[in-house]
């Protein structure tokens, strides 16, 4: 075998295999995959082998779209049958508010071009007589996917992956990882079978690898410990069972009727598909439990637990009530065995925190379906630098290692399990594991009607509800329209417009970067000039092919001394590509140093017309009444003030589009601040404003979001953004920027959409003759115009003030029209207004 190869996969299941016949097939010819046992002797092995395009997400739409159109590829590749029965997946209904779900679901399939059609319980009836419908409000169906054979399918990538170079040697397992600065040296060790078991035997190899790939599934804490990084892809049990012949099916099919789709009765929280004359039951219910949290056992291999039928008696019982002639079907045989999750449910795929040239795809809850696609889109980034899609959403750095622990990962793990078929509000908060992060003024919030989202887990206020609202409130607040919340976020979005808010935005991720090599690397590493001290600047800092991949503003506090703002959610995903690219360049341009001070710096954002006035009654200054004026304190600056005893890094901008300042304090300092604030405020009508009312109001002003219109599927330019663009200097992913020039083009809309929904940035969008032309990215609620609001991407020729457009919200087209930039206080007059 080779000792020396440009890759090396570390795990045989669908995953890894999949990674190695697309790195081969984008050109990497010294590709090899290793497999502590046998290939699909993981979850591979047990997986009930569904392949649903249903998914909320857009990154993973595309994965598990590419995965069904390329598994029906491989037999003419292969020679060998992947099992796939493309039977279509029906997904049903018993509530309005599930089919409102499906439909917010059917938009976001539509921009990713992914078929489907809507049912009726008499079509489903007429269609499948077995199926119970009385108690149906409908379904959403997809008529190209259905099921695979794990195993065959795993296979059929491996021989795939073979004929195109790939070296695949089972039973040896990657036991330690050193980088040499260069190259990884993959420390491997011969496994043997001896009575049953799978044992370490005493020859060893190293493997040399320029690039490693870890798709270890259940094994992941392992491999996690010997990169000395932490990841929560921990696995939760799934069970299904195999129930024996039903009578009625066999008749069905012995009468040339087609094989039922795969019937997903997610109120009941379960699916099931045909199987040789029966069913396959699987199940999605509460109280499964974590497993492996420290590794998987020596001793465990493709290995199940024992089957609980009480904890899956309910959706049990429910299967015999939507397929009524099973019921007397006995039980055949039973699988519970571990499937990896993440908290999200969303798979860890991209570059490793902190290591070089070491990428993961770990978590796949659904890996089968997921796998086709994680391995194409994957390649793409280690080949070509970047996807065609932003697979942001899926990095491993979205959880950082600086609070992510194993008993967080295990108990939102769990969470996430439970609710696979728990309906996905769009504005949902799941409970679990919180609080957690919480700021100091968290109790004070929360005493004052606080409704808490998670963000990189801190407590951040979604809203502020009633003061003496029930513990439920916000579980009951939720909806896919407008929910009990929405009041609450349109008096809060108006007391900014009208008079003053205060916002927490501690979660801010915040750097300061300073050092001699400093401002020539924040020069080259950001495409915006860079701003002179005292003052502060937009910026961003770009992929190699000229995408966004950060939004900073940038405070220069000194010649070579910087304050970095950016995304709370994206901390340790921003922290990880600063400090990566400064290694690279701090050869050529000098010592920089880099700090993550986010915890030392709690921040409120004060804005509104009255915000002067409120900040007046404190600040601590020879004159008072000039302190804060445009003179003394112009827009897009920063000061170091004092209000009463604290002392504030104050920076004059403001998310809302009003006139206000940043207060960045020194966090143990924050609940002094606080009470400060709110005293002053009383006699100004100052109102505590949440992020949901903030996330409108920044629409009406048309500034961009990173993770929304900001993102490495589109560039500063296509971002419709060149004010913050210096073409006259060079920086990185400047050439491809320019060469890519702009395919679309960010614009909002306004929306004349229903009474009693808005837009949640997911929706498709049409041209007047029904021509499908793009996508929102943010949706919301306009104060100022009393009507719907979005931002989204269309063709250029499109983004013109004026054009008519429609949106896709709860399954019918609504009109809008495209407006001009910032069409809230398009001039900037209230932002700047004297003082």
């Amino acid at each position: 075998m080779k000792t020396q190869v440009k890759a090396l996969v570390v795990g045989g299941g669908a995953v890894g295999t999949s990674i190695a016949y697309h790195l081969a097939k984008a050109g990497w010819d010294d590709v090899m995959l290793i497999e502590r046992d046998e290939l699909t002797s993981g979850s591979t092995w047990h997986a009930a082998g569904l392949l649903p395009l249903f998914n909320m997400s857009y990154a993973t739409t595309h994965i598990h779209k590419y995965s069904v159109d390329f598994y029906k590829t491989l037999e003419e590749e292969t020679g060998l049958n992947a099992g796939f029965a493309v039977v279509g997946n029906l997904r049903m209904a018993q509530t309005q508010e599930r089919m409102d779900e499906y439909m917010l679901y059917a938009s976001t399939a539509e921009t990713c071009d992914v078929d489907y059609e809507w049912l009726t319980p008499e079509q489903i009836k007429e269609r499948w007589p077995l199926i119970e419908t009385g108690d149906l409000k409908g379904a959403i169906y997809h008529t190209e996917d259905g099921y695979i054979n794990p195993a065959d399918v795993t296979q059929a990538m491996a021989k795939g992956a073979r004929q195109r170079g790939v070296e695949i040697h089972r039973k040896l397992q990657a036991d330690a990882f050193h980088w040499t600065g260069t190259h990884w040296e993959v420390t491997c060790t011969k496994m043997v079978e001896k009575g049953g078991n799978l044992i370490e035997s005493d020859e060893q190899v190293v493997i040399t690898a320029e690039h490693v790939v870890t798709a270890s599934g259940n094994h992941a804490q392992r491999t996690a410990k010997m990169l000395g990084i932490k990841m929560p892809a921990i696995p939760v049990e799934h069970t299904f069972i195999v129930m024996d012949q039903d009578p009625e099916l066999v008749k069905w099919r012995e009468a040339g009727n087609p094989e039922h789709p795969v019937i997903r009765d997610a109120d009941n929280e379960s699916y099931a598909r045909e199987e040789r004359g029966g069913w396959i039951l699987g199940i999605y219910e509460h109280g499964a439990p974590a497993r492996f949290e420290h590794g998987v056992p020596d001793s465990f291999r493709a290995d199940l637990f024992p089957l609980d039928l009480d904890r899956i008696a309910d959706q049990y019982m429910a299967m015999a009530e939507r397929v009524p002639s099973c019921a007397e079907s006995g039980l055949k045989d039973d699988f519970n065995g571990p499937i990896c999750y993440t908290p999200d449910g969303n798979p860890l795929v991209g570059p490793a925190p902190g290591l070089r040239n070491m990428w993961l795809a770990e978590g796949f809850s659904f890996g089968i379906t997921a796998a086709g696609g994680t391995g194409y889109y994957l390649a793409q980034m280690m080949v070509d630098g970047e996807a065609e899609i932003d697979m942001a959403s899926l990095d491993p750095k979205r959880y950082s290692s600086n609070w992510m622990t194993t008993e967080f990962a295990a108990r939102k793990n769990e969470e996430c399990y439970e609710h696979v078929y728990i309906l996905h509000h769009p504005d949902e908060e799941r409970p679990a594991a919180r609080p957690l992060r919480t700021a100091p003024a968290y109790d004070r919030q929360k005493a004052r009607g606080a409704q808490f989202g998670w963000v990189n887990g801190w407590e951040r206020p979604n809203y502020f509800g009633p003061v003496d609202a029930p513990e439920n409130f916000d579980e009951e607040s939720r909806s896919f329209r407008r929910g009990k919340w929405w009041q609450h976020a349109v008096d809060e979005a108006k007391a900014i417009r009208e008079g003053v808010g205060l916002i927490d935005a501690t979660a801010f991720t915040k750097h300061v970067v300073k050092g001699p090599g400093a401002t020539q690397f924040l020069d080259w590493f950001t495409c915006n000039k860079l701003p002179k001290v005292g003052r502060i600047n937009l910026t961003y800092a770009l992929t190699a092919f000229g995408t966004t991949r950060t939004e900073y503003t940038i405070v220069r506090n000194g010649e070579n001394n910087y304050y970095l703002v950016s995304a709370g959610a994206w901390s340790e995903y921003d922290a990880d590509f600063l400090r990566k690219a400064a290694e690279d360049k701090m050869e050529e341009f000098g010592y920089i140093e880099i700090q993550d001070v986010t915890t030392q710096w709690g921040v409120f954002a004060i804005a509104g017309p009255k915000s002067r006035d409120v900040l007046k009654e404190v600040i601590v200054d020879a004159d008072p009444e000039t302190a804060l004026s445009n003179k003394r304190f112009p827009w897009l600056s920063a000061r170091q003030i004092e209000l009463g005893m604290c002392p504030v890094n104050a920076i004059r901008v403001a998310y809302t589009g009003e006139l206000g300042w940043e207060l960045h304090h020194p966090i143990e300092m924050q609940n002094y601040l606080f009470d400060l604030l709110e005293k002053a405020g009383e006699k100004h009508g100052m109102k505590l404003v949440g992020a949901r009312a903030q996330n409108w109001l920044r629409q009406e002003k048309s500034y961009r979001a990173f993770g929304n219109e900001l993102g490495r599927d589109a560039t500063p330019l296509e971002a419709d953004l060149p004010r913050f663009v210096d073409l006259e200097k060079d920086f990185h992913g400047k050439d491809k920027l320019v060469e890519t020039g702009v395919r679309v083009k960010c614009c909002t809309l306004l929306i004349d959409g229903p009474e009693d929904a808005d837009p949640w940035g997911r929706e498709a969008l049409y041209a007047e003759d029904g021509t499908r032309v793009g996508r929102l990215t943010s949706g919301g609620y306009s104060v100022a115009f009393e009507k719907s609001i979005g931002m989204g991407y269309v063709k250029p020729e499109m983004a013109v003030e004026g054009t008519k457009l429609k949106v896709k919200i709860q399954d019918k087209l609504w009109d809008a029209v495209v407006t001009c930039d910032s069409p809230y206080d398009p001039k900037n007059e209230t932002i700047r207004v004297n003082g």
